[in-house]
């Protein structure tokens, strides 16, 4: 199988052999300290060797689970936040066809729907969500390892009452799934005692490390994608990114050329795609980083656009604006059938010139029309090019940017696996929550 592609042609005109020199020992330094276990946050680094040390006894029952959830259920619910909800849906949208049209499954061989709540406040969205299901049968995944963060905590209590009052008490507990600690915590106590079966969140492994744990694995098995694709994706983007070299390892030089451009004032990166399905993937990206690297004052600000829709929105202020964004352009071979733009006797809009042209051919143009512009326009741009839009590849995606950014996070100077800034807001929240009630 072929690796993912790290093109940097078009960061060379930002970058000198003399910084590439600069940066080479420190990032072999953090590839071997990463390695070693010995640096900030080495608590959290089973995710290091997941993808080859995972359990198989818990695996065989995250499958049989996802069966029984696909013969019980039309809609599997997944209650989740941050890294308990995004690695899933990046990987089910990434994975499987663009549902445009509603999928609720009015018969059998129709795929069961996945959707996904506790990712926000929202009541419109939870009231419309419960009453969409109100005529389907459902199942729920509830994610935290906690169980009281207060946005899953919250949809949670709905979507338990909503099972117990059609199912009964015992029939709920045949559609509660927990991922939750193996031993601590309200949602493990309350599993216990109701009898849920449970999936583990590893001790070692952080949540926006977690997508190839159980959190990630059962919503995305139950949706239908191949997770035994995925983990050996990722198991092999382990071997292939081992090595301390700058030459030989792209997670590296990812990394190091990241570190690169902040030091010259580049304080943003927009991740950014020209297909619909990278949509999720992004925002898994953007936490991923966001939690790692943000902190102690120091830090990439990551954010995300989608082209060329968002060429009509952003294009002007990344053609023309501060000078202080990169681009990393996640470019996605695909083999799907691509529509090919038919001739029209009027011409009317002047494209008869594109006629049997296909659609991929006018969006591949467009993205390189785009990064001439924007990387003359003083925008570096970096690609990772993905061979195909399968399960296997995007494993290796995923494992490629957990390597990256515990990397960059070394050579930026910080732990990328606590996330201390986060308990600021819950303590805001909490004291005004109570105060209004006292």
């Amino acid at each position: 199988m072929a690796n993912l592609v790290l093109d940097l042609t078009q960061t060379a005109p930002f970058i000198c052999p003399e910084e590439w020199k600069a940066i080479e020992p420190q990032a072999v330094a953090a590839a071997k300290l990463l390695d070693s276990r010995r640096g900030l946050g080495a608590d959290f680094l089973g995710w290091l060797d997941l993808p080859v040390k995972y359990s198989r006894s818990e695996l065989r029952r995250i499958k049989a689970a996802a069966q029984r959830i696909q013969q019980e259920s039309q809609v599997l619910v997944v209650i989740g936040i941050g890294g308990s909800y995004l690695g899933a849906r990046a990987a089910i949208e990434f994975c499987l066809p663009t549902p445009i049209l509603p999928s609720f499954r009015n018969s059998e061989k129709e795929p069961l729907f996945v959707c996904f709540a506790g990712n926000h406040l929202s009541g419109v969205y939870l009231q419309q969500l419960l009453d969409a299901l109100d005529e389907r049968a459902f199942s729920v995944n509830v994610v935290s390892k906690s169980g009281t963060t207060l946005e899953p905590a919250v949809a949670f209590r709905f979507f338990r009452q909503k099972l117990e009052e059609r199912y009964g008490r015992e029939g709920a507990r045949r559609r509660i799934y927990a991922t939750t600690d193996r031993s601590r915590g309200a949602l493990r106590a309350l599993a216990d005692r109701e009898g849920y079966e449970t999936f583990v969140v590893p001790d070692d492994v952080g949540g926006r490390f977690s997508v190839l744990t159980a959190v990630g694995l059962l919503p995305m098995a139950a949706a239908g994608v191949d997770v035994d694709a995925l983990l050996q994706g990722a198991a092999d983007a382990r071997a292939h990114y081992r090595s301390p070299s700058l030459e030989s390892n792209d997670a590296l030089r990812y990394a190091a050329v990241r570190n690169i451009l902040y030091r010259k004032g580049k304080l943003i990166e927009m991740l950014i795609g020209y297909e619909p399905r990278l949509f999720y993937f992004a925002e898994w990206w953007k936490q991923l980083f966001g939690e790692s690297e943000g902190k102690d004052g120091k830090g990439i600000f990551p954010t995300t656009a989608q082209y060329t829709t968002d060429l009509h929105a952003l294009g002007q202020y990344v053609q023309d604006g501060r000078r202080h964004l990169f681009e990393t352009l996640i470019d996605v071979v695909s083999s799907y059938p691509d529509p090919v733009l038919p001739a029209v006797e009027d011409d009317f809009d002047g494209l008869n010139y594109l006629a049997g042209k296909t659609m991929g051919f006018i969006n591949e143009q467009a993205r390189r029309g785009t990064a001439e512009a924007h990387v003359a326009g003083g925008v570096p741009n970096i690609r990772i090019v993905v061979p195909e839009a399968t399960p296997y590849y995007l494993g290796q995606l995923f494992y490629f940017f957990e390597k990256s950014c515990a990397l960059s996070g070394y050579l930026l100077g910080v732990n990328p696996f606590d996330q201390p800034g986060v308990e600021a807001y819950k303590k805001n929240m909490f004291r005004l929550l109570r105060a209004q009630l006292s």
